[in-house]
């Protein structure tokens, strides 16, 4: 579908420089309203880094101003967010084999479960202590729906973490799972459970704003995000659409900044912002989140509360505002690693409709012997930590060790051109969004700085065609190189932020846990990540619950929102 959007009919003056890298159309007449020049080239090849000598760029310039014909033709096209490049970005996969038979998954939720004395202890059960709840009809659906609504209106406000508040749609879920569950129906461990999600994700009847001001009236009309589709199907209870740093980044959206539950002074970081911090206060048991360079990551450690950041291919998109092509993921945000896998279990999956997606077994455990795994931790991430994260960082390593873990230094993959390569970001970002660009509607976004993305959008137009497609032959070769070095591995160990990691695999798609490991000195939480093989979250996941049942900070919450 179209976006209910309408951008300016006027574009902005077509930049000398974008027409350098592109191909050459025969048969495209020389455009005559702005004919490039000699001067122009020039202009332009300080950029680009070239360097033709006046003799070549004579030549060259009957086929620029063919091709600027064309790109004026393209301009004026209208594509949709959703519309993807029919060129795929898939991950090869060189690195350790892939599981080829699903086995039976052992959750081993908890046994026993009761209510507690004080009801507003519920906002921080587990996913898993919730299930045995509404499976043993404790409590139903609809009371924990209220409950959590409840939630959402008391302290939505003050986290501004809440976009929508999806009453309706709730309770109407909510009704239908205790009707079926009275009927002897029960559709699993989602079952009845209320949770949010970030707002980009389509969901019909409900604004889906992107977290932007030039879209915050935008419906998406029948549009419903696969994963929002599979986990009603699941029997889960959409209560929220959650904030998001506007286009997805950061915590800046068009109603304001959203909050750290655990330090209101500081913004929830993103830009699966309210995701988090909804989470993390107990405004929701679990939320959905993605991420193209962080947006999980960043939010779960502001936060402290776990986030899996799947495979590259493992989850659909559809219906999810598009930023990066070839790196963009959706991935649960929940208090635990096992609610991670819970959750993970019914998203995953092939749709029909994101073509990257592949079906590969999840075969989680449960409980792993980490005696019986190969586990690699980054030895000079861990020596240059910063401050009280190095502290708890080396504190992590030693919970593993005494929990049989041998592990081993690993030297991460260097000597790659990130900086180049992480511009495959931009330009895929700048062509998402390239008619708000030339609408000038870019500046109804709140952030407005060099870093900010209006800036970043305009920027990425100075990179060629030509350098785009080699950014991604340099990252075919950095997926190589990790896959050789995860091959001789089931989990790496790392510092969430430690040098070039976090880039590296967002480009190469592998799989990461990020979780609670401490506090630094201002009280806000510090995290831990494990990194994992492609297609392998059960592993990470089985590790990451290993560490959590031998600690105590996932069951360790925001004081201020501990009613």
């Amino acid at each position: 579908m179209k976006n209910r959007f309408s951008f300016l009919t006027s574009h902005k003056a077509l930049g000398t420089i974008a027409v350098v890298g592109l191909s050459f159309f025969a048969g495209y007449k020389v455009a005559q309203d702005s004919p490039i020049v000699a001067e122009d080239i020039k202009a332009a090849q300080k950029i680009l880094n070239l360097n033709f000598t006046d003799n070549e760029i004579e030549q060259l310039l009957p086929n620029v101003n063919r091709n600027l014909n064309g790109i004026q033709e393209l301009h004026a096209y209208e594509l949709d967010n959703s519309t993807p490049p029919a060129v795929w970005f898939k991950p090869q996969q060189t690195g350790k084999a892939i599981a080829s038979r699903q086995e039976t998954l052992r959750w081993q939720l908890p046994e026993k479960v009761d209510l507690p004395a004080n009801r507003n202890d519920l906002a921080f059960y587990t996913v898993a202590e919730l299930s045995v709840l509404i499976r043993e009809r404790k409590i139903s659906s609809v009371e924990l729906t209220e409950f959590f609504v409840e939630r959402l209106k008391k302290y939505g406000d003050t986290l501004q973490s809440v976009i929508t508040i999806t009453e309706e749609r709730a309770m109407a879920q909510a009704r239908k799972a205790d009707e079926l569950l009275k009927n002897g129906t029960y559709l699993g461990p989602l079952h009845g459970i209320p949770y949010g999600a970030k707002d980009l994700l389509a969901v019909p009847e409900y604004k889906t704003t992107w977290g932007a001001g030039p879209f915050k009236e935008q419906y998406r009309g029948d549009e419903l995000a696969t994963v929002v589709k599979k986990l009603d199907e699941a029997g889960a209870v959409l209560v929220a659409k959650l904030t998001l740093g506007a286009l997805a980044m950061g915590d800046v959206w068009y109603g304001g900044t959203t909050k750290n539950p655990w330090n209101l002074e500081q913004g929830s970081s993103g830009s699966s912002a309210g995701s988090g911090s909804s989470t993390a206060a107990g405004l929701v048991p679990f939320a959905l989140g993605t991420e193209t360079l962080g947006s999980i990551v960043s939010p779960s450690t502001r936060n402290g509360v776990t986030g899996l950041r799947p495979t590259f291919g493992r989850v659909s998109r559809a219906g999810a505002m598009a930023l990066s092509w070839t790196m963009d993921k959706i991935g649960p945000m929940a208090r635990t690693a096992l609610d991670c896998a819970l959750v993970f279990e019914a998203i995953r999956g092939t749709d029909g409709i994101d073509l990257t997606v592949e079906d590969h077994p999840f075969n989680f455990k449960g409980r792993v012997d980490l005696s019986q795994l190969k586990i690699g931790y980054l030895k000079d991430y861990f020596e240059n930590g910063r401050g009280s994260q190095k502290e708890n960082d080396d504190q992590t390593l030693e919970v593993l060790r005494s929990l049989g873990a041998n592990l081993e230094p690993v030297e991460w993959v260097s000597d790659m051109p990130f900086s180049g390569m992480q511009a495959i970001l931009t330009a895929e970002a700048a062509a998402a969004f390239d008619a708000l660009t030339r609408s000038d509607q870019d500046t109804l976004l709140v952030r407005q700085n060099a870093g900010a993305w209006p800036n970043l959008f305009r920027s990425a137009r100075f990179t060629s065609a030509v350098d785009y497609i080699n950014a991604n032959r340099a990252r075919y070769e950095l997926i190589e190189k990790v896959n050789q070095l995860m091959k001789n591995y089931d989990v790496i160990v790392t510092p969430s932020f430690g040098g070039s990691q976090l880039l590296t695999t967002n480009l190469t798609g592998h799989p990461c846990v990020v979780l609670k490991n401490g506090y630094n000195t201002n009280g806000s939480p510090t995290s831990i990540s494990f990194i994992g093989n492609l297609f392998d979250e059960a592993t990470i996941l089985a590790v990451a619950r290993a560490y959590q049942e031998a600690t105590e900070y996932d069951e360790q919450h925001p004081p201020k929102f501990i009613d």
